[in-house]
């Protein structure tokens, strides 16, 4: 033993330690999102005036958890509900899940079709494994979130279809139809993270319809099958005209490939609780079962009960909902009708009027332009720029897989109050003064 204390340890060559491990861990990027929260988190603990926002969380002072979700949680704690869980989650959980969806989507799945995890990471990173074999494609839209990077970790091969804004950056049917026939797996969300846009129920409709086409003709020439993997993670945060809809609901013959991803965390600002699941054919959630299990990705047993009170209660529901949405609402518009005055002023600014999620999408006409004598490069820049001179934070869509310095950022919500957005705007307007 050292006579002063413990030796610290060394490690050697950090590059050749890096070099040693596999290629899917050293050709991975880290999440850009996280990255640049860590920096806000830094300048807002240096004293710093940030409106934030970044990451996709919900402060709790501004959506707090639904309180009898909370009471059921502590109940459930107090009652000894500690330990293991079953590895495909709660019966009893499992049971609400299908009777929600049902109401909810008006879909009739079996308890069969359920699977519990921690969140609705692990519910997607598992339909991808379990549908793709390293060298299958996949196609998804860009912007979209992590979908990039779960195709470098399944050894896939990506298929990025760049949306356009007039669109609501949605992919059309005419632009994915080309890539049907090779696919193994397609990939939607909606609402979008990150524009906040809705795939409409005709639309969705007519998709769901070409992967059931696409199916048939597979299965006369006996070639494996195209999965539809549909995130509505944010299907309950839907405002004005929009409206949400099930794939399955619309066109039930899709059931067998569609894979849905839903939880808690979105809908009811329970991001910390880790509570999401999938509904699929029974065949296919047995798989995702048995691969989650080794992972041992599962959402804590408390949880999963007090999910289950809570799933069940229609009325409470609706009353969390009605104050969320308002909530949630009044920070869209108080971001959208400040952007338009300033578009209406002459200023080089443009956004996207959200349909649902937590999101809005902000353009910046500022490539090519100067501030004070610098000319203003990329959306790094214009980044940097409004966090050091606005105090206000925002993610470029590069981190959502769209390459180019293209001026699109996503501005989410669940952290900041109306007077925060409020008292940005002034401090916006003299960054803009400033572009040349």
């Amino acid at each position: 033993m050292p006579k002063h204390g413990i030796a610290p340890l060394q490690f050697g060559d950090p590059a050749r330690l890096d070099a040693a491990l596999s290629e899917r861990a050293r050709g991975l990027v880290g999440s850009e999102i996280l990255k640049i929260a860590a920096e806000i988190r830094a300048r807002i603990a240096a004293g710093g005036e940030v409106c934030n926002l970044t990451v996709g969380d919900f402060d709790p002072k501004q959506f707090p958890v639904p309180r009898p979700l909370l009471d059921a949680l502590v109940r459930s704690l107090e009652a000894g509900e500690t330990n293991y869980p079953p590895s495909d989650g709660m019966l009893a959980l499992r049971e609400a899940v299908a009777a929600y969806a049902s109401r909810e989507w008006g879909v009739g799945y079996p308890v069969e079709s359920v699977l519990i995890a921690g969140g609705a990471r692990p519910i997607l990173y598992a339909a991808y494994r379990c549908v793709l074999d390293p060298g299958d494609t996949v196609v998804y839209p860009v912007p979209s979130w992590n979908n990039n990077h779960y195709t470098w970790l399944s050894a896939a091969r990506g298929v990025a279809l760049p949306a356009a804004a007039e669109h609501g950056f949605l992919p059309t049917l005419d632009e994915i139809r080309p890539h049907l026939a090779g696919a193994r797996l397609l990939v939607l969300n909606s609402p979008l993270n990150p524009s906040g846009c809705a795939i409409d129920p005709g639309d969705l409709e007519a998709i769901a319809e070409a992967v059931t086409r696409e199916n048939e003709r597979r299965e006369r020439t006996g070639a494996r099958p195209l999965f539809f993997l549909y995130d509505q993670v944010y299907g309950s945060l839907i405002f004005g005209a929009a409206r949400h809809a099930h794939p399955a609901a619309l066109v039930p013959e899709c059931a067998p490939w569609v894979i849905t991803v839903d939880g808690i965390s979105k809908t009811f600002a329970s991001t910390g609780l880790r509570v999401g699941w999938t509904l699929a054919a029974p065949a296919v959630t047995a798989r995702m079962r048995d691969f989650l299990g080794h992972v041992g990705a599962w959402a804590p047993r408390a949880e999963q009960v007090a999910t289950a009170a809570f799933l069940r209660d229609g009325p409470a529901i609706a009353a969390f909902r009605a104050e969320m949405d308002g909530r949630v609402r009044a920070r869209m518009d108080a971001l959208h009708d400040g952007f338009e005055r300033l578009r209406a002023a002459g200023y080089p600014v443009a956004c996207i009027r959200p349909q649902g999620a937590i999101y809005l999408t902000l353009h910046l006409d500022l490539i090519g332009k100067t501030v004070d004598g610098e000319v203003v490069r990329s959306n790094e820049t214009i980044r940097s720029l409004l966090l050091e001179r606005a105090g206000f934070a925002v993610v470029p869509f590069q981190a959502f897989g769209l390459e180019g310095e293209t001026g699109w950022f996503r501005l989410s919500v669940g952290a900041v109050s109306p007077s925060d957005i409020e008292a940005s705007f002034p401090r916006i307007r003299a960054l803009l003064d400033a572009v040349r």
